[in-house]
């Protein structure tokens, strides 16, 4: 592989990031191709970046699969979406099992349609033993509606006193983040240079990258470059920078 861009965090060695899969319909319009057939180039795309996220030692990865603002989308486009979400479970469960890849979906499950709520829970339990990249695919998703729905969960275990600050802050962190953590990295493809209420709690020190790349073009070089650009820039969470720090801040 001849790079190494793991970093230190709990369990697996290596970043969590997230990526914002955007540029399928406009991809297809650009080739005179009917938008289903950029959906189905960016299935592909997302089987490549998998792949390649397992290569490089990504301990996590999010992909923006369907947002809940995507409903209002033609019901054909909707429903051609979610017939390619079954295709893919379908042909690669096997393939993330067999690789250690423990595939994880994120999101509403009450408005999705039966057969593509089946596939999910299939492919989670087949690959729920895996121990390697964490995979999580965010269908029907709101980080608003997440963070509200959790905040609502951890006000209500406290029955009739409400929680101080310190108190729900860390029961939002797990019932947001869970085992995944906080994102590391957010890539964008497409172009727009917006978060489109993905992972707002979880990106809140994450590193972001846009590429005008359109999804169905993601490659894995396009994923090592956003990866090399996360390592070259200095995180400092609030603190100063370290040549500041050895010669005194300004």
């Amino acid at each position: 592989m001849g790079i190494n861009f793991a970093v230190q965090s709990e369990g697996r060695p290596g970043l969590h990031v997230a990526i914002i899969m955007d540029g399928n319909g406009r991809w297809a319009a650009r080739r005179g191709l009917p938008r289903a057939a950029g959906h189905r180039a960016g299935i592909m795309a997302a089987r490549r970046i998998v792949e390649r996220a397992d290569e490089i030692g990504i301990r996590c990865l999010t992909l923006y699969a369907f947002s809940s603002d995507n409903w209002q989308r033609p019901p054909s486009e909707v429903e051609r979406i979610f017939w390619l979400l079954r295709a893919f479970l379908r042909l690669e469960t096997a393939r993330l099992r067999d690789r250690g890849t423990r595939l994880e979906a994120i999101g509403r499950r009450d408005r999705i349609p039966e057969a593509a709520r089946i596939a999910i829970d299939l492919a989670e339990a087949a690959t729920t033993a895996g121990r390697g990249l964490h995979l999580r695919v965010a269908i029907d998703y709101s980080s608003r509606d997440a963070i509200t729905r959790a905040a609502c969960e951890a006000v209500s275990r406290c029955g009739e006193t409400f929680p101080r600050p310190e108190q729900l802050r860390p029961s939002l962190m797990r019932a947001l983040a869970g085992d995944s953590g906080e994102v590391d990295l957010l890539i964008r493809a497409g172009g727009e240079h917006r978060l489109s209420d993905f992972l707002l709690w979880e990106c809140a020190y994450a590193e972001l990258v846009f590429t005008d790349r359109m999804w169905p073009d993601f490659g894995a070089k396009d994923l090592d470059r956003a990866v090399e650009e996360f390592g070259s820039r200095e995180r400092r969470f609030g603190t100063v920078p370290a040549s500041a720090a050895v010669g005194g801040a300004r």
